[in-house]
């Protein structure tokens, strides 16, 4: 698997990133802020994706972790993360922040595994920034989990 950055005259893979959030409003205005980095296969197939969104002096934001659903379960999503976190550090970075849904069950203990902490819950914030509910491992996502994690 090779992960690189995506050059500057090369179409984002929309399909992907809006695996991880639906909201293409947002998305686009995270690539206009962020770096984005597509995981490729041997034959040069996009198989995931994620974003560093730079949000304070120091501190970058993991967004739009995404992986190919017939994919998952390949350790990918691992992978993604553990490069963004090494990039980030290699960028200078202090801190990582990475934001996920209440119903994210996975994604919950993907993060924590790659050494992120739990810091906190903006309530309903699904609800206040989503037209339309979602709804995830059978929960209706609500809340962002807040993860951090020092470099």
């Amino acid at each position: 698997m090779n992960i690189r950055k995506l050059a500057q005259n090369e179409n984002p893979p929309m399909e992907l990133l809006l695996l991880a959030d639906p909201f293409e409003p947002l998305v686009t205005d995270y690539l206009k802020r962020g770096e984005c980095y597509l995981a490729e296969d041997e034959h040069g197939q996009a198989a995931g994706v994620y974003v560093l969104l730079p949000t304070r002096p120091a501190t970058v934001e993991l967004v739009n972790v995404a992986v190919k659903e017939q994919l998952h379960g390949r350790g990918i999503g691992k992978l993604l993360v553990r490069h963004a976190i090494h990039q980030a550090r290699t960028l200078g970075f202090k801190t990582i922040e990475i934001g996920t849904g209440n119903s994210g069950i996975g994604q919950l203990a993907l993060y924590q595994k790659c050494g992120f902490r739990i810091v906190g819950v903006d309530q309903d914030f699904f609800i206040r920034h989503y037209e339309e509910p979602i709804f995830e491992n059978g929960i209706h996502c609500r809340d962002m989990i807040r993860l951090t994690h020092d470099l």
